[in-house]
């Protein structure tokens, strides 16, 4: 992220964060205070380099961060990571995975559920897919107790929608959407998934890779205590 601050800005928020009031600042490091309220109201265009360095000493932090916001800071920054950039948006989809009777389920008028949001890195990094490519839905039925409960969010990754590895899928089984585990059937011909309830009430089932739609894997969980 560019640095957007100003040595003025730096200045302030450290001697903030260690609660040091500005003329504390000029006492530990041996500077008038002047030289601190200077660079605070911006009137110091080329403050000392080493009496900035003696400040840097005091506030914990490189010199070169306290100028141009490069370097080490003793403990956490001073400034909190822009939420914009630091958490995306993911939107909530209106149809809902049934685990029980396979019966799409939806509401008419019903308006999208409130967003969840995640951090980017973690999508880029762990998940290595694009926001553009998630979706949360709410699972509702029991055939996939004990993994998934009635109500569990879970995001979808829409990137992902290959049996292979086998894993938990939102799909539509030509009877409904579902969420259910899917396994390749191997040798199949034509190609075939077998689909798989962790509840064992339920029986597993076969499809051909024509018969069924698979909208993608589901990546994570969330359960209300």
């Amino acid at each position: 992220m560019t640095e957007q601050h100003t040595l003025a800005d730096r200045l302030r928020a450290r001697a903030n964060q260690l609660g040091l009031a500005p003329a504390h600042v000029a006492t530990m490091a041996g500077v008038n205070r002047s030289f601190i309220y200077d660079i605070l109201r911006g009137r110091s265009a080329r403050p000392s380099i080493d009496r900035l360095a003696d400040v840097a000493l005091v506030l914990k932090v490189d010199r070169d961060w306290l100028i141009h916001g490069i370097g080490e800071v003793e403990g956490k920054s001073p400034f909190v990571e822009n939420p914009d950039d630091a958490f995306v948006a993911i939107p909530h989809a209106t149809a809902r995975p049934s685990m029980g009777g396979g019966a799409v389920v939806t509401e008419d008028g019903e308006t999208s559920g409130r967003a969840y949001h995640f951090r980017r890195a973690w999508i880029r990094n762990t998940l290595k897919t694009s926001p553009s490519q998630l979706r949360m839905m709410h699972v509702k039925g029991d055939s996939m107790v004990p993994t998934l409960l009635s109500g569990d969010a879970v995001l979808v990754d829409m990137n992902l929608r290959a049996p292979n590895p086998p894993g938990i899928f939102v799909l539509d089984d030509g009877i409904g959407l579902v969420a259910k585990r899917l396994e390749h059937i191997p040798n199949s011909d034509p190609p075939a998934v077998r689909v798989i309830s962790d509840n064992k009430h339920y029986p597993e089932y076969e499809r051909t890779a024509d018969e069924i739609h698979i909208v993608g894997r589901i990546r994570w969980f969330a359960r209300e205590m």
